[in-house]
């Protein structure tokens, strides 16, 4: 898919693609889907952050653009990060309000379907490999993907992550292990403590999505080091 970061020279054309993806895809569907995309587009058009990938933004805010009370904020933010949009970078803290990013890719993933609807060269320019300007040759021998059709939890959720972003599932996903998956919780073995600390900070909204996708009787997940 082509999808790079939204900035440089064909940062104005990626922004409205990624924009025209969710119009259409919220008019493909019922009222609470357009409802719903509404939402995220005002957020996305008003306060967020393309460079940085931040969304910077209070709850209380977030009703007062969409005209809604607290509490239904709360549910449709829920939502968003049950779908891998929209995840927590950090938390608010007193006097500060929380910074959320947004997973572009995973966004996009789930609009292909209407992408013919937009056009065939829109199409064509979403599915081709974006251009790179090095001279580097890496020289990397890449871990076979996982298995889709597995019938393993753990397998099939391994495989969602890796359609996700394949360049962060090979540095990072591949390397844990399932322990556990009990009571709504799942305990994920890292090789070391900074591991298992990094990706429970930076990831585990991500993969608390995919695995919601194969089981969602998962609520938590718990990330332990093997050393």
């Amino acid at each position: 898919m082509r999808l790079t970061k939204p900035v440089g020279r064909s940062a104005p054309a990626l922004k409205y693609d990624i924009l025209s993806a969710l119009t259409v895809h919220a008019l493909s569907g019922d009222k609470h889907r357009q409802r719903s995309i509404l939402r995220i587009t005002a957020l996305i058009t008003t306060r967020y952050n393309w460079r940085s990938n931040e969304l910077s933004i209070g709850r209380e805010e977030i009703a007062r653009l969409w005209s809604v009370n607290e509490r239904t904020v709360k549910r449709e933010m829920a939502k968003f990060r049950a779908k891998g949009w929209i995840m927590v970078k950090r938390p608010a803290a007193r006097g500060r309000v929380a910074v959320y990013e947004l997973d572009l890719k995973q966004i996009m993933i789930d609009t292909a379907g209407i992408w013919p609807l937009i056009g065939t060269d829109f199409q064509a320019r979403m599915t081709e490999e974006p251009e790179t300007e090095t001279n580097i040759v890496p020289f990397e021998v890449r871990p076979p993907r996982p298995n889709a059709e597995d019938v393993n939890v753990w397998t099939r959720v391994q495989s969602i992550l890796h359609g996700r972003d394949p360049e962060i599932w090979a540095s990072w996903f591949r390397h844990l292990t399932e322990a556990e998956r009990a009571g709504g919780v799942v305990t994920l073995i890292a090789p070391s403590r900074f591991m298992a600390d990094y990706i429970a900070q930076k990831w585990s909204g991500r993969m608390l999505a995919a695995y919601s996708r194969v089981d969602p009787e998962v609520r938590s997940l718990r990330f332990e080091a093997a050393e």
